[in-house]
């Protein structure tokens, strides 16, 4: 134990520069006292750390000395960030082993990758509202080519072109700023702006992604968690949501409120089925999620509703109406 405390004091020194006993019995779990004894050992053993002493002083490492991880590749030990960067450290009570192991892997990269690594924390969030223990068999697949292009341009900071098919339309190419990357219940979003307006796209509805050169307008340091709690609770209660009241078959009921915002009113209609008002995002969201369940709902207000819902199903008659 102690040996691995001593080269994670080493990682802190080298990549935070002087710090003071204090700091690095906070950082280390330890007491100040354990800390100078670590120091001594230090230098006992070569390492080249010193006092500096003063107000402000503290201990420090001499320019150029460095430690050595070996076997992790740069995708390697980004993986291993982004796991860190969730909430890995409230499983098992391993906060210690993987601030530790967090160190060494920035210190493993080469120079000029340790500023991306280090930026992978705040671009990459990775299950801010699933228990991790939670069934993972749903999880979208993603096709690699897009998924290297994706994240190639949220970590490099520069625009990207998606070919993107949002629900119930045509796919059309869109050039967005990307800000992060966020997987929430085994689904993944792209978060990003288009001319300073938020935009989420969802991973799996991107057909093909091309890094562009040009840097993305976006902020230097971002808070992903806060983010996307922000524009999660915005959707869920803001923009043009409108209530609908619909008559459904209890067999289909979880489908209808898996994709409802919320659920007003329930009660039980005289022919067995359910009576639900319930809450969507607007009248899109509302005609796109009863057209899943076909003749097993009815919509029963808003009118308008009824009439998008009734001129869809003219349109498909039409077409395939002299089919036979």
């Amino acid at each position: 134990m102690r040996a691995d405390r001593l080269v994670s004091l080493v990682l802190l020194l080298r990549q935070r520069g002087r710090l003071s006993a204090d700091a690095l019995a906070r950082e280390l779990e330890v007491s100040t006292r354990t800390v100078l004894r670590d120091i001594e050992a230090l230098s006992a053993a070569g390492v080249p750390v010193f006092t500096e002493r003063g107000r402000h002083g503290g201990f420090a490492l001499l320019p150029g000395f460095r430690t050595e991880l070996t076997g992790l590749n740069h995708d390697e030990a980004l993986a291993l960030l982004t796991a860190g960067s969730g909430r890995g450290e409230q499983v098992f009570g391993l906060g210690s082993a993987l601030a530790s192991a967090m160190r060494k892997l920035v210190d493993a990269l080469p120079e000029g990758h340790q500023a991306t690594a280090s930026d992978v924390a705040q671009r990459f969030l990775v299950d801010p509202e699933t228990d991790l223990l939670a069934r993972r068999q749903d999880t979208e697949e993603v096709p690699d080519s897009i998924m290297i292009e994706v994240r190639r341009a949220v970590l490099a900071g520069h625009k990207l072109r998606i070919h993107y098919a949002a629900v119930d339309r045509a796919a059309k190419w869109r050039t967005v700023d990307p800000i992060g990357l966020v997987t929430v219940r085994n689904k993944g979003y792209l978060l990003a702006t288009t001319s300073g307006a938020d935009r989420t796209y969802r991973l799996s509805r991107i057909l093909a992604a091309e890094e562009l050169p040009e840097p993305a307008q976006r902020p230097d340091k971002v808070d992903l968690g806060q983010v996307w709690q922000e524009r999660s609770t915005r959707f869920r209660t803001g923009g043009n949501q409108v209530a609908v009241l619909v008559r459904v078959d209890p067999a289909r009921r979880e489908e209808l409120v898996g994709t409802a915002l919320a659920v007003v009113a329930e009660e039980a209609d005289t022919d067995g089925w359910l009576r639900l008002e319930v809450t969507f995002q607007d009248l899109r969201h509302a005609e796109w999620a009863l057209w899943q369940l076909s003749t097993r709902v009815e919509a029963l207000t808003p009118q308008s509703l009824r009439t998008a819902l009734r001129d869809r199903a003219a349109a498909i008659a039409t077409r395939y109406g002299d089919s036979f």
